[in-house]
């Protein structure tokens, strides 16, 4: 909830006072905002991390991943200069890593400082998290507003079950 001093005391509104209105917004991505998305945390070595809910999983032999990333950001610098990346799907107790990582949120020492991670060839991986895949850099073309990335998945750990953190309509909500 945002406060607004426009009344005595402030008034709380529900929603972001500062967003761009709905009637506004392209139809492209008031349809995707229509469309719950995973919420992941991509890795690199680097080390570099970025939230990405554009994303799916392709089951084959071998499993593949695709995601769209940002061109610009970090994480494709180090995934196209490694060939090597890992995705970690968050939970519902991650809102703030995923917004850390998002850059929406301050991430005083850096974006590794919070939090017990593990080293992998992948890039870092959260020590007591749920699931993770290792993946090899397979191909990325640009599409749209960024690049689809696609990966081939090399390795897979399940530490833990856990609920998924989905994204709906510009928030997070629980399973």
């Amino acid at each position: 909830m945002t406060v607004t001093a426009d009344a005595p005391g402030g008034r709380i509104h529900s929603s972001d006072p500062f967003a761009t209105p709905e009637d506004e917004r392209s139809p492209v991505r008031r349809l995707r905002g229509r469309l719950a998305a995973p919420v992941t945390l991509w890795t690199a070595p680097g080390p570099q991390g970025l939230t990405v809910s554009s994303m799916l999983v392709a089951d084959g032999d071998p499993g593949r991943v695709l995601g769209l990333i940002d061109a610009e950001s970090d994480l494709w610098d180090s995934i196209d200069e490694s060939g090597y990346f890992a995705i970690m799907p968050l939970g519902p107790e991650d809102r703030q890593l995923a917004d850390r990582f998002a850059g929406l949120m301050p991430a005083p020492g850096g974006l590794f400082a919070a939090g017990e991670w593990v080293s992998t060839p992948y890039g870092p991986v959260l020590a007591a998290d749920g699931a993770w895949a290792g993946c090899r850099l397979a191909s990325s073309r640009e599409c749209g507003w960024a690049l689809l990335v696609e990966g081939i998945i090399e390795a897979i750990s399940f530490a833990r079950d856990t609920a998924p953190l989905i994204h709906y309509r510009g928030r997070y909500i629980d399973r």
